[in-house]
């Protein structure tokens, strides 16, 4: 994905109106390069959403041997693809230890997210998360 989270912040945080917010959050998700029908897998289907969501991980070596996690990921819905696109772009390219140490409820906080959602989106989200933290864990297992 071509926007990294920093200019993710930086732009929810130039966008005063909610309204706004929301056609960037599925700006977002329609920048992501769609997975093909093959990849929609129940293996790769992330439970506790509502809507359908596909998160593919991929695990290499990072310059220093530990475990480096990229993440594909789609959704049936606008909105959700668009969160699909901040929990890539957040955690993508990041050692598994980053991941685990990553505030994620400081970024969402910084974004407002929790407070615009409605529970079954915030739950997908952390579902979301869970997902990328318990691939992260399983990569350090594994090193």
């Amino acid at each position: 994905m071509a926007t990294d989270i920093a200019e993710i912040l930086e732009t929810f945080d130039f966008l005063d109106d909610w309204e706004d917010r929301y056609k960037y959050l599925i700006d977002l998700g329609k920048e992501l390069p769609p997975l093909s029908e093959a990849e929609r897998t129940d293996a790769n289907k992330v439970r506790g959403c509502v809507s359908q969501v596909w998160l593919i991980t991929n695990v290499s070596d990072g310059a220093g041997g530990e475990p480096v996690l990229t993440f594909r990921g789609d959704s049936d819905a606008l909105i959700v693809q668009g969160l699909v696109a901040i929990v890539t772009s957040l955690f993508g390219n990041k050692t598994a230890q980053e991941i685990l140490d990553t505030d994620v409820e400081g970024i969402f906080a910084q974004l407002g997210l929790q407070e615009h959602l409605t529970p079954q989106r915030s739950n997908g989200l952390r579902s979301m998360v869970g997902r990328i933290r318990s691939d992260a864990q399983n990569a350090l297992a594994a090193a």
